[in-house]
Parts: C-alpha cells; sequence; structure tokens
C-alpha cells in the first residue's frame, strides 16, 4: 500500500509546546503509515505571520490528506487551514478520532 503524504494542522502561535506536540502526533501518525508534513519544523522565528501562513498553504496544498490536532479550533492559522481543505476539496479528519481508532483495532 503507497503512503499518504499528510499535513499536521494545530495551534502554534501562542502554544509553547508546540513543538512537542506536532511532534508526538507526526510519529504516531508516521507508525499508522502516513508521511508527515509537519509546519512546526518551520523556524520559531524570522518571519511574519503572514510568511508562516504562505509556507504552510504550500505545505498543505501538495498533501493529499489533512489532520487536525485537537486544539486547532484555537487557532487562527488551523481554522484558515479547515476552510483551505474545504476549498481544496482536500480530504480530512482529526487526530482525536483517528487515534481512538487506532487504539479500538489494536
Amino acid at each position: 500500500m503507497q503512503k499518504k503524504t499528510l499535513y499536521l494542522a494545530g495551534k502554534i502561535t501562542g502554544d509553547p509546546f508546540y513543538r512537542s506536540k506536532f511532534y508526538e502526533a507526526q510519529k504516531k501518525l508516521e507508525d499508522g503509515g502516513f508521511i508527515v508534513v509537519n509546519p512546526a519544523l518551520l523556524p520559531s522565528e524570522g518571519f511574519t505571520w503572514e510568511a508562516y501562513m504562505r509556507m504552510s498553504g504550500a505545505m498543505l496544498t501538495e498533501c493529499a490528506e489533512i489532520c487536525f490536532l485537537p486544539d486547532w479550533k484555537e487557532s487562527k492559522g488551523a481554522k484558515y487551514e479547515f476552510g483551505e481543505a474545504i476549498a481544496q476539496n482536500k480530504p480530512f479528519f482529526f487526530f482525536e478520532d483517528w487515534e481512538v481508532k487506532q487504539n479500538a483495532e489494536k
């Protein structure tokens, strides 16, 4: 089975622990068979919010699916990315639902 590329969306701005949160989710999703594109790996400073959104948007566009972390609704950027998922007719799912399903299959 070919692995799908997956963009990981969630709250970054204002979350001092965003890197570890994204990393933990990335590892679980990779173990689940995805190729994960993680925007939390971008430098934490040096760009405007708008520039980060342009970079993240390009990453999102190139991925086959999108996964939203539990706190995505607290993020202006992730809510925008949700709109992009709808506009691009891109499949998406929510990390907590996926994790429950994974645990049920074990």
